[in-house]
């Protein structure tokens, strides 16, 4: 009964920073001006659109604003394995660092 609990809450505590992670990116991609939907898409084609994205997103437009840096937001994704995700923010770090020069 015991490790049952104790799998019930690693599980739960992945999906709390799982969620933390997601909104980092939502943060991120708001502060930069950038639509979060076409970057998953871009990374992850073959998925259906993410609705815990999606919630978070709602729910972003009531939350105060906080600056994250680049290097910060793919230390997160890569932390979470989202190799694809932090490839594709990458490309869009440098095109937006293109324009703003």
């Amino acid at each position: 009964m015991e490790f049952k609990s104790i799998d019930a809450q690693v599980i739960q505590k992945y999906q709390q920073d799982e969620q933390l992670m997601i909104r980092l990116f939502v943060q991120w991609c708001a502060n930069n001006e950038v639509n979060p939907h076409d970057l998953y898409r871009r990374a992850y084609p073959e998925q259906q659109e993410n609705e815990t994205m999606k919630k978070i997103i709602e729910e972003a437009k009531y939350e105060e604003e906080i600056e994250i840096d680049n290097e910060t937001m793919l230390d997160v994704l890569q932390l979470f394995g989202n190799d694809n995700l932090s490839f594709i923010l990458t490309d869009e770090i440098e095109r937006l660092s293109k324009n703003q020069k």
